[in-house]
Order: structure tokens, then C-alpha cells, then sequence
């Protein structure tokens, strides 16, 4: 059931933050005022906003290939729920981001989210070296 979470949950965050890139590139082509937000390319607002549209993608691509694998090898892998939980809860890294632009926030979230992900992958990583090989016997 756990990797089921992380590739429903990756495939809604990954059309959100695609839907995102489009307010993004409203922002850059055609709103009012669109100079100014150009001119802010690699700093401010803008380069955050972008960092979290990219975060975003890139966290729910990795939840959805964590789902994945969870589900084909749960039988085969210990702590399952373990990696999937932290792999959910590191896309709290680009809505920390987002709440940082928007809301002002501290970068809480980010640092959660982002040792959340890293540790989700590295104890995942650690799981499939570990893993025996799979033997079937033919008849």
C-alpha cells in the first residue's frame, strides 16, 4: 500500500508543479509588468519560484519511481513504509520553497524535505544492494 501513496501523490504533485511552469512562463511572457520579472532572472522571487517549479518536478518523478519499486519489490525489501513516508514527506522541500516566496517562511520545510528525500533515496539504495537475488527454478 505504501508505494501506492508515493505514485499517487507523485503523479498530483508533478501536475500541480506543472501547472505552476505555466503561471511561470505567464509571469515571464505576459504579464504586466513581465520586464521587471525578466530582470530578477537569477535572483529573487524569480530564481526561488523557479527552483521550486524544477524541485517539484524532480521530487515527484522520484516518488513516482519510489512507488514503483516499493510495490514490485515489497516482499523483498525491509522498511517499505520507512522509505516511502520520507520519500512523501520530501516534497515538503518545494512547497518550502513556495511558502518561502509567497509567505515569507523560514526554510524549515526546505531542510526537512530535502533530508527527508535524500535519506528516503540513500536507505532505498541501501535496500536493493542488500537485496539477495531473486532464483527461480525452471522445471
Amino acid at each position: 500500500m505504501s508505494g501506492k501513496n508515493n505514485l499517487s501523490a507523485g503523479f498530483l504533485f508533478m501536475g500541480m508543479f506543472m501547472a505552476y511552469g505555466f503561471l511561470l512562463i505567464y509571469l515571464r511572457d505576459f504579464a504586466p509588468g513581465k520586464e521587471e520579472w525578466i530582470a530578477q532572472y537569477t535572483t529573487g522571487k524569480h530564481f526561488e519560484s523557479r527552483l521550486a517549479h524544477v524541485h517539484g518536478n524532480l521530487f515527484a518523478f522520484l516518488n513516482i519511481v519510489i512507488g514503483y519499486l516499493l510495490n514490485h519489490f515489497k516482499e523483498r525489501i525491509r522498511n517499505v513504509k520507512s522509505v516511502s513516508w520520507l520519500a512523501l514527506a520530501g516534497m515538503l522541500m518545494p512547497l518550502g520553497i513556495l511558502a518561502e516566496v509567497y509567505f515569507g517562511a523560514p526554510p524549515l520545510f526546505v531542510l526537512i524535505g530535502a533530508i527527508a528525500m535524500t535519506t528516503a533515496v540513500i536507505w532505498l539504495g541501501i535496500s536493493f544492494y542488500k537485496m539477495k537475488p531473486y532464483i527461480t527454478i525452471q522445471k
